[in-house]
């Protein structure tokens, strides 16, 4: 299986963004995570991510007569570089943008789900906006964006600092305007 097809699938994107951090995990930790995603399917989906070496078994310990597995993330493993993303099909787009956003909407069920949510309070954001843009000002405005993302991508882990989930979605549009 590539990368593109293990990566494209919503149950591991959702398992990849949340242990992104590279803190090491156990199966457990990662139920507590996504506690919407059966336990069946998120051993096939560790197990799959395992065989291909984007995750790796860290340490097995064993309790009271089974072996707990704890695992790390391959953070340059998982990501589809340039030369990957060309390659890929339009229907490989599709899929992976489907698989994109179920990813987000499972993700944004748990959050919602929680009894101390606050969107407000904790700025969730959805908004849709349309930008005008050359190739030149779209490249100049991708470079800003991903340089202030890089800035805060180390972060840790700490007292005060809540794990956010960002994704960004921008491909052209037809209008009215267009010549």
């Amino acid at each position: 299986m590539e990368l593109t097809q293990l990566m494209l699938h919503p149950i591991r994107l959702r398992i990849v963004n949340s242990v992104f951090d590279g803190r090491p995990f156990t199966t457990s930790q990662l139920r507590d995570r996504l506690p919407d995603v059966p336990k069946a399917t998120m051993y096939r989906h560790v197990g799959l991510l395992v065989e291909h070496g984007l995750i790796e078994v860290e340490r097995e310990e064993r309790k009271a007569g089974a072996v707990e597995r704890t695992y790390r993330l391959h953070r340059s493993r998982t990501v589809i570089d340039d030369a990957a993303a060309a390659a890929m099909t339009k229907e490989d787009h599709r899929h992976g943008f489907a698989a994109g956003i179920a990813s987000i909407v499972g993700e944004f069920e748990v959050y919602i789900g929680q009894d101390d949510t606050d969107p407000t309070t904790d700025m969730a954001s959805y908004r849709q906006v349309s930008l005008w843009l050359d190739d030149t000002e779209k490249e100049a405005f991708y470079e800003d964006l991903i340089a202030a993302v890089r800035a805060h991508l180390d972060n840790g882990p700490s007292p005060g600092r809540k794990r956010h989930l960002m994704a960004m979605i921008m491909f052209p549009t037809k209008s009215t305007h267009d010549t």
